[in-house]
């Protein structure tokens, strides 16, 4: 059955793609964008017309490192409620690591996770699969049949394949399949039986720490194996300054190296640790003031490319034990978007660039269609209202775990609707009632 037309009116469209920051009509026929034009510009006879007019427009945001659990863990997250809590986000498409039980790791696994998808009303799912075999960092996947399958990108997220020789030859194999390689730059030798990041809060809690140079290293590790192959590198949730300052020489130098913060190394320290509270219990461990502000300067600079949740669902069963205990990760889908916008305004980011690291970035690097609203694209895209001030209730999430470190917090901007091949899979006024 054909989809009825849709006409979105008078919203302030911010695609950087096409250097567009000003108000829009566009029309929606097909699950595709079939004009974008002045306002009051197109005719709506026919059509589904949706006042916008002081609302934003931006492409659907791709979120290129969520973790929903499944197969294995669906008691934290299953496919229904990860894709649904990304839609109330804003997020259209997301990308899903492969540190599930089992691990993502053949064909097979990944053409069955992403045909489940298809039924499900929120965002597009991609899949990542593992790099190694188990996860163990010893002996290469099939990417060939990974990627025939639908796979997107390769990951042992949660480890770091700590062979040298081993990363060397799925870097270049990766390259050879086009599958982007991403990794978890920690040393998991320094991080063992840590629990924050190492330092003064660590010190004082007598809890383990997590020195900075464990993710300092492997980035290191990981930006020389690329420079040697000439392969692409992905780095995920970067959080220590010191890291930063070797990203932004391998880009001066030309090399394929790109990486992901998350909004919380944004706007959290391990200050807050002081309280024992598990939801501020990541991995990486929260960082220094210092960190947070090369984080925030690396953004304005352009030495991060993409802001990316890391959304890792943890039941009460797992954070509500003793703190040595209490299992890493936070939720982060329904926050990231009113978390940036505010950072824009603290530190003058204009929306634009807002939209590349959340969108149009996550959507080159992955090689996938989104990120912008060019005629004939998919129709992915999400209404905001920027003004709409509230308290965030982890209690409203869509999400089956509450594991969030901002909840009770004032935020500022609210996801109106989303769209996903011209279907509005969100909806926040037919969500109250």
């Amino acid at each position: 059955m054909r989809q009825q037309p849709i006409v979105i009116r008078g919203a302030t469209v911010v695609d950087p793609a096409q250097d567009i920051n000003e108000a829009r009509d566009i029309l929606i026929e097909d699950g595709k964008v079939s004009a974008l034009d002045k306002p009051f510009s197109i005719a709506v006879e026919g059509c589904q017309l949706i006042k916008a007019e002081s609302l934003l427009l931006f492409p659907g945001l791709i979120d290129l490192h969520v973790h929903l659990r499944t197969p294995g863990h669906e008691y934290k997250e299953g496919l229904s409620s990860g894709l649904k809590s990304a839609a109330a986000g804003g997020f259209s498409s997301v990308l899903a690591m492969a540190n599930t039980s089992p691990v993502i790791e053949t064909a097979e696994q990944v053409a069955s996770l992403l045909k489940a998808s298809q039924s499900i009303k929120g965002a597009r799912l991609y899949q990542c699969a593992a790099l190694t075999k188990g996860r163990l960092g010893q002996e290469l996947c099939q990417y060939d049949d990974l990627k025939k399958a639908g796979a997107v990108a390769l990951s042992d997220d949660g480890s770091w394949v700590a062979d040298s020789a081993v990363m060397r030859r799925a870097l270049s194999y990766a390259q050879v399949f086009s599958l982007l390689p991403l990794s978890h730059s920690q040393d998991p030798f320094l991080a063992k039986n840590g629990q924050i990041r190492e330092g003064r809060i660590s010190a004082r809690l007598g809890l383990s720490g997590i020195p900075s140079q464990a993710e300092e290293i492997a980035v290191f590790r990981d930006i020389s194996l690329s420079a040697l192959t000439k392969a692409p590198i992905h780095l995920c949730h970067i959080s220590c300054a010191a890291s930063l300052k070797i990203i932004a020489r391998a880009k001066s130098e030309g090399l394929k190296v790109s990486c992901e913060t998350a909004p919380h190394y944004l706007f959290l320290t391990d200050e807050k640790l002081l309280t024992y509270e598990a939801n501020f219990k990541m991995n990486p461990p929260l960082g220094s003031l210092n960190d947070l502000e090369a984080l925030r300067e690396a953004i304005l600079d352009g030495t991060i490319d993409a802001i990316a949740t890391d959304h890792a669902p943890q039941s009460i069963l797992e954070k509500e034990t003793e703190f040595d205990q209490a299992a890493f990760g936070v939720i982060g889908l329904e926050t990231a978007l009113p978390l940036m916008l505010e950072l824009s305004e603290k530190i003058k980011l204009k929306l634009s660039k807002l939209v590349e690291l959340m969108s149009l970035n996550p959507a080159r690097l992955l090689n996938i269609p989104g990120g912008h609203l060019k005629k004939g694209s998919p129709a992915d895209l999400c209404l905001v209202d920027k003004d709409q001030s509230y308290n965030y209730d982890v209690n409203q999430s869509k999400s089956k775990s509450h594991n969030s470190p901002f909840h009770g917090r004032a935020l500022k901007g609210r996801v109106l609707k989303t769209f996903v091949g011209g279907k509005i899979v969100y909806d926040y006024e037919s969500n109250l009632s």
